[in-house]
């Protein structure tokens, strides 16, 4: 594994660790899944310029386009919930009072 793919790996593993392990706040799991989309965005960019092929070269911006929309959504629901509940932490989101 070369140093560079290794980079991106322990980035994205990082992203992974932290939304599983910190779990109390919506804002750090928007957080942590941007990490992650960053060091995917990051290695596919890379993987194409080192492929050399043409055909490679909209994935990285189709996923960039995915990741700003998984944001804006995600903030949204970050300020309807700390509207309607009064908070982000995750323990008071209950599903069965919806």
């Amino acid at each position: 594994m070369t140093p560079t793919n290794f980079t991106f790996s322990a980035a994205f593993m990082l992203g992974l660790a932290g939304l599983t392990f910190h779990r109390t706040h919506l804002l750090s799991a928007l957080l942590c899944l941007e990490g992650m989309m960053l060091a995917l965005f990051l290695a596919l960019s890379l993987w194409s310029l080192q492929l050399g092929a043409t055909s490679f070269s909209a994935t990285p911006l189709l996923l960039l386009a995915f990741s700003a929309c998984e944001a804006s959504a995600g903030l949204a629901l970050l300020v309807a919930t700390t509207r309607t509940h009064g908070s982000d932490r995750l323990q008071t989101l209950n599903l069965l009072q919806c």
